[in-house]
């Protein structure tokens, strides 16, 4: 029998510290999608290069390299899906096995009940399936990308070829934008792991995952060589 989950039973810092790693995700989501115009983001770059890709698509004979590249997207988008539904499937069994979580709320710390310990594996949870629904629609926004990109005209000098490249690109656009946020919310799944070992330990490992996506999207070398126009 599972035990009951009472958000009473936490505590006013818990709560405090939920509501600003929830702070922290959606503001480290907002500066990543509108980085002030002199230093742009990794995210924005990448968006001017796949709009440049598809412009060299209406070219480009034959076709192959492009529709490989396509299919890797989707492939990398549907391995991190599968990996979020094990993983959403672990943490419920976990929730509904009363015995172990009392024995790892036992095992963390003496003063956190069972009940505690499930709401913290929920917040996991939560990220996850965000994560999960994320992956799901890249996936299906790479398909329609895909289908736009078959509809582009062999003939570059088409009036319908650039067109339907730009539309194509504009999908893609929207599926990468999909793809990183759930990978922000795989970030922000992990660091809400840190709540286990209380609500500072949830706060420090809400700045961790912030700090770590703050600078591959701000501060990399990557970013460095994309710059290199």
């Amino acid at each position: 029998m599972t035990m009951p989950l009472h958000i009473g039973s936490l505590g006013s810092a818990d709560l405090i510290a939920v509501a600003a790693y929830l702070l922290l995700w959606v503001g480290c989501g907002w500066l990543i999608e509108h980085p002030p115009a002199r230093r742009q983001s990794v995210t924005i770059l990448m968006q001017d290069y796949r709009r440049d890709w598809m412009g060299e698509f209406v070219t480009r004979q034959p076709r192959i390299f492009d529709a490989t590249l396509i299919d890797s997207l989707r492939q990398g988008t549907a391995f991190f899906a599968s990996a979020c539904m094990i993983a959403i499937g672990g943490g419920v069994a976990l929730i509904g096995n009363s015995d172990r979580v009392r024995g790892l709320a036992a095992d963390l710390t003496l003063d956190q009940a069972g009940a505690q310990v499930e709401m913290k594996i929920i917040l996991v949870i939560a990220f996850l399936a965000n994560a999960l629904l994320k992956f799901i629609w890249a996936h299906r926004l790479f398909g329609y990308c895909s289908i736009l990109m078959a509809a582009v005209p062999n003939d570059p000098a088409d009036p319908k070829a650039r067109p339907r490249a730009a539309q194509a690109a504009e999908i893609n656009i929207t599926g990468a934008r999909s793809f990183n946020r759930g990978l922000r919310s795989i970030y922000f799944a992990l660091g809400a792991l840190g709540w286990l070992f209380g609500p500072y330990g949830l706060l420090l490992a809400g700045l961790a995952s912030a700090a770590v996506l703050m600078r591959r999207e701000f501060a990399s070398h990557s970013r460095d060589v994309m710059l290199k126009r």
